[in-house]
């Protein structure tokens, strides 16, 4: 089992982490990404279970939300109800420097990494996929969507054969389920293998579906 006493708060350039450290050998980065309003706190609900083996990462967003807690997207786009490639991909960019940039201090291997998010930070890590597939080995899309502004991209179809989980409750008020489905739709016509859990809860996971999550995270 992972000792969820090795957890720190790390200050890393400027970004602020929360870091689950690995003793394996050759552990396998894992990020994970919280949804609007959370900090690099509100994600290790889903990692307590995960292997050993992995290095966590969880980053707290750039943006103060107007909610309290942190975004993905910038404060004037905060008001737009629809995420968009071109609010996010700044961020994105972020993301991948910042795993270069900590894999590179932290002496970690991290041509391909894994993530992890939920709700917005679900978008964020579609988003990554879709720009950098050549990083991504596998995605958890917890509560969450596929932004919109992407048809060019899935057309070229960057997701093939790359695995992604898909976790979305039937009473969702925050992201629809019909918002959902249409997510896997457009995540399949870009070549993703989609595994689904979908259980009768709102804007959270279910048991059964943390679950789905730990086996799917599992090698």
């Amino acid at each position: 089992m992972p000792d969820q006493n090795n957890i720190s708060l790390v200050s890393f350039k400027d970004w602020t982490l929360r870091v689950r450290a690995s003793a394996h050998p050759s552990p396998r980065l894992l990020f994970l990404i919280h949804g609007l309003t959370g900090d690099e706190d509100s994600m290790w609900v889903f990692a307590r279970d995960l292997p050993a083996s992995y290095w966590i990462v969880a980053p707290r967003a750039p943006h103060a939300a107007v909610q309290g807690g942190y975004s993905w997207r910038p404060p004037q786009f905060e008001h737009l109800d629809r995420f968009s490639l071109d609010q996010l991909r700044a961020a994105a960019e972020a993301l991948i420097r910042l795993v270069d940039e900590y894999s590179a201090s932290a002496g970690l291997e991290a041509g391909t990494f894994d993530v992890i998010g939920f709700s917005q930070g679900a978008a964020m890590c579609s988003l990554l996929a879709f720009l950098y597939p050549e990083r991504i080995r596998k995605v958890g899309i917890l509560a969450g969507f596929v932004p919109g502004g992407m048809e060019e991209l899935i057309a070229q179809r960057p997701l093939e054969g790359k695995p992604f989980l898909v976790v979305h409750g039937t009473k969702d008020q925050m992201v629809t389920i019909e918002r959902a489905r249409a997510s896997i739709a457009a995540l399949e016509q870009a070549g993703a293998q989609i595994t689904y859990c979908e259980d009768e809860v709102g804007h959270k996971v279910s048991l059964t579906c943390l679950r789905a999550l730990k086996e799917f995270f599992v090698d």
